[in-house]
């Protein structure tokens, strides 16, 4: 299967999505449940269309797809007023950078262009260093998958952006699906009360299959791709748990009102704030050439 064949797939689902959500609410016009499911459809169709369109334009429309992604989870982490010139330092040297780095294939730069020097520019800051970590250096290893050489894979790579992606955002949505079905036992109250073992179980275990459907377009043999996709299953849920925590902290329960029902960049990102570098590096360790 190619990426023609996936974004086929994508909206086939996608639109599956929008006739059974007309349909309940043709049946229940004042549900709010229903509006909430039919907004997150029609933030859907966005997402998919501008992913999609990237993946077709090629690799420097990816790089800039994601480097306008971290410039609106940065904004939204950095949303409290704080010292101007570090700001600007993130926005406009250490973001810019970073991606200009990844589109040049440079690894040994931009693997440590924030964790070591950005951090040590700003060190007498707490809060924009996490951020920098985060919204930048963290999703910058989603583009940065173009960079790897993989024999007998070809120009192929950008499926491996497909696979972390959309493992990562299904295993989101069957954690939502599981949790409202069959949730009966919190999995941390404190800092998320919606998420649940039987919503974190199905999601994995929903999310790692779909990983060993979609072994044909990775480099991976079938127990790989299995073991690859509970890897970002289960580290994409820690991310979204730590994203919950600091959130908590914040007193505040989305990150903004960007994405229609999904709240801000930042809450459809979380689950590939820990599982792109991961992914990225185990990547590159095992089925990479120097």
């Amino acid at each position: 299967m190619n990426i023609y064949g996936i974004l086929v797939s994508l909206l086939a689902a996608v639109s599956l999505a929008s006739l059974i959500g007309y349909v309940l609410h043709r049946r229940q016009p004042a549900n709010p449940a229903i509006d909430n499911l039919n907004a997150r459809i029609r933030s859907w169709w966005v997402i998919i269309l501008l992913g999609g369109g990237a993946l077709l334009a090629g690799p420097i429309a990816i790089i800039l797809l994601f480097a306008f992604v971290s410039f609106l989870a940065l904004r939204e982490f950095l949303a409290r007023p704080l010292d101007r010139s570090a700001v600007f330092i993130s926005f406009f040297i250490a973001l810019p950078l970073q991606y200009v780095l990844v589109g040049l294939g440079s690894y040994r730069l931009f693997s440590i262009l924030i964790p070591v020097y950005c951090l040590l520019a700003l060190a007498g800051t707490a809060v924009i260093p996490w951020g920098l970590i985060l919204c930048i250096y963290c999703i910058s290893y989603i583009p940065a998958l173009l960079t790897l050489r993989i024999s007998g894979y070809g120009d192929r790579t950008p499926l491996l952006i497909v696979f972390v992606v959309l493992i990562a955002q299904v295993s989101d949505i069957m954690q939502y699906i599981w949790g409202k079905l069959l949730g009966r036992h919190p999995l941390a109250p404190r800092l998320s009360p919606s998420k649940t073992v039987e919503g974190l179980v199905g999601g994995v275990l929903s999310a790692t299959l779909l990983g060993t459907l979609l072994q044909p377009i990775t480099p991976f043999t079938k127990w790989q791709a299995t073991l690859m996709a509970l890897f970002i299953a289960i580290l994409g849920f820690l991310g979204g748990l730590v994203m919950s925590a600091i959130k908590r902290a914040r007193r505040i329960k989305d990150w903004s009102n960007l994405i229609e029902g999904h709240g801000g960049m930042l809450d459809r990102i979380d689950s590939l704030c820990f599982s792109a570098p991961v992914f990225f590096h185990l990547t590159r360790y095992f089925f990479s050439q120097p």
